[in-house]
């Protein structure tokens, strides 16, 4: 029986999409392209997600891959890139129906220290019975080691436990350490039915 929900953040609960500032500050679509190839999907972005680097520190780094004249488009996309996290419809709906039913809720995501910044806006921290964030613990989904460090810190039986992600493979790391696993396909409904249908 499931006892505790397991939220991914990104594309489950905010809407991670690039193009949101890449659109506001490029202003072309080669500059677009070169910025989203090596900051959104450089090295530097896990690195942050890691913690290997802060989120203010990935400006230097990329931009020595990065043409000088989209420099402050660049710099734009760095500081700001999280203006595009904005609730998924229906998420703190969601997020209180498991709540009402008496159900764990947890938050575990690969993200750089500017989660903070950004998340609290959508709901504060102590809202959730545990927040693991992967650059404090330096642990990266779908490893393993990061599912056994939230069950482990907060004394929950994996079986008992409902992981929700958008992403397949984080959704199969989840299951082979033991947690049940479902994928977030921009609906809520399903979930709610499959939680539901336990009671």
């Amino acid at each position: 029986m499931i006892q505790n929900v397991i939220l991914d953040m990104g594309n489950v609960l905010l809407d991670y999409n690039p193009d949101v500032s890449l659109n506001l500050f490029c202003s072309c679509d080669e500059e677009k392209e070169i910025i989203r190839r090596e900051l959104f999907s450089g090295p530097e972005w896990v690195m942050g997600d890691r913690g290997d680097i802060p989120d203010s520190g990935r400006f230097e780094l990329v931009r020595q891959r990065v043409p000088e004249q989209y420099w402050d488009a660049l710099k734009n996309c760095c500081d700001r890139w999280y203006i595009c996290m904005k609730p998924l419809e229906g998420a703190k709906a969601f997020c209180d129906f498991v709540k009402e039913h008496g159900l764990g809720i947890y938050i575990l995501s690969n993200a750089s220290d500017a989660f903070y910044e950004y998340f609290p806006t959508f709901l504060p921290l102590d809202y959730f019975d545990g927040v693991v964030v992967s650059a404090d613990i330096h642990m990266l989904k779908p490893d393993r080691e990061i599912f056994d460090y939230l069950t482990g810190k907060y004394h929950l039986r994996p079986e008992e436990c409902l992981f929700i992600d958008d992403m397949p493979r984080n959704v199969e790391g989840a299951r082979r350490a033991g947690l049940q696993a479902f994928r977030f396909e921009n609906d809520y409904a399903p979930i709610r039915d499959l939680l539901l249908s336990q009671f």
